[in-house]
Protein backbone atom coordinates (compact mmCIF):
# COMPACT_ATOMS: atom_id res chain seq x y z
CA UNK A 1 0.00 0.00 0.00
CA UNK A 2 1.49 3.72 -1.45
CA UNK A 3 0.23 6.69 -0.14
CA UNK A 4 -0.17 9.42 -2.66
CA UNK A 5 0.96 12.59 -0.43
CA UNK A 6 -0.04 14.66 -3.01
CA UNK A 7 -3.41 13.12 -2.65
CA UNK A 8 -3.79 14.19 1.03
CA UNK A 9 -2.23 17.15 0.87
CA UNK A 10 -4.96 18.27 -1.50
CA UNK A 11 -8.01 17.20 0.41
CA UNK A 12 -6.05 18.56 3.58
CA UNK A 13 -6.60 21.92 1.81
CA UNK A 14 -9.62 21.41 0.33
CA UNK A 15 -11.06 21.08 3.60
CA UNK A 16 -9.80 24.18 5.05
CA UNK A 17 -6.94 22.62 7.59
CA UNK A 18 -3.41 23.78 8.09
CA UNK A 19 -0.66 21.36 8.53
CA UNK A 20 -1.08 22.06 12.02
CA UNK A 21 -4.02 21.14 12.83
CA UNK A 22 -4.82 17.96 10.53
CA UNK A 23 -1.89 16.59 12.04
CA UNK A 24 -3.74 17.34 16.00
CA UNK A 25 -6.79 15.74 13.99
CA UNK A 26 -5.51 12.69 12.50
CA UNK A 27 -3.26 11.87 15.79
CA UNK A 28 0.54 12.71 13.99
CA UNK A 29 3.01 15.18 14.29
CA UNK A 30 3.16 17.67 11.25
CA UNK A 31 6.25 16.71 10.73
CA UNK A 32 5.40 13.06 10.15
CA UNK A 33 2.39 14.22 7.99
CA UNK A 34 4.64 16.70 5.98
CA UNK A 35 7.14 13.69 5.23
CA UNK A 36 4.22 11.56 3.88
CA UNK A 37 2.52 14.06 2.01
CA UNK A 38 6.08 14.97 0.16
CA UNK A 39 6.19 11.20 -0.68
CA UNK A 40 9.45 10.77 1.83
CA UNK A 41 7.78 7.99 3.97
CA UNK A 42 4.76 5.72 3.47
CA UNK A 43 2.30 5.53 6.33
CA UNK A 44 1.54 2.24 8.02
CA UNK A 45 -1.81 1.21 7.20
CA UNK A 46 -3.10 2.59 10.59
CA UNK A 47 -1.56 6.03 10.10
CA UNK A 48 -3.54 6.24 6.48
CA UNK A 49 -6.66 4.72 8.23
CA UNK A 50 -6.35 7.81 10.83
CA UNK A 51 -5.64 10.30 7.78
CA UNK A 52 -8.95 8.51 5.89
CA UNK A 53 -10.93 8.98 8.89
CA UNK A 54 -9.80 12.83 9.63
CA UNK A 55 -10.99 13.66 5.70
CA UNK A 56 -13.71 11.61 5.87
CA UNK A 57 -12.69 9.29 2.72
CA UNK A 58 -12.15 6.05 2.14
CA UNK A 59 -7.91 4.53 2.27
CA UNK A 60 -8.51 3.50 -1.50
CA UNK A 61 -9.11 7.50 -2.17
CA UNK A 62 -5.37 8.36 -0.98
CA UNK A 63 -3.48 5.27 -2.50
CA UNK A 64 -1.17 5.63 -5.30
CA UNK A 65 -2.57 3.90 -8.32
CA UNK A 66 -0.56 0.80 -10.08
CA UNK A 67 -1.31 1.87 -14.18
CA UNK A 68 2.39 1.49 -15.05
CA UNK A 69 3.62 -2.24 -16.48
CA UNK A 70 7.26 -2.49 -15.23
CA UNK A 71 7.84 -5.59 -17.58
CA UNK A 72 6.92 -7.95 -20.39
CA UNK A 73 5.22 -10.10 -17.73
CA UNK A 74 2.94 -7.22 -16.62
CA UNK A 75 4.65 -7.02 -13.80
CA UNK A 76 3.12 -3.52 -12.17
CA UNK A 77 5.31 -0.40 -11.38
CA UNK A 78 4.53 2.74 -8.83
CA UNK A 79 6.66 5.73 -9.79
CA UNK A 80 8.50 6.78 -6.70
CA UNK A 81 6.75 10.45 -6.90
CA UNK A 82 3.13 11.38 -7.98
Amino acid sequence: MQADGSKIRRQRELRGYGLRRFAAVAGLSPAHLSRIERGLRDPQPEVLARIAAALECDIEDLERKRTETNDERGRLAVPDHP
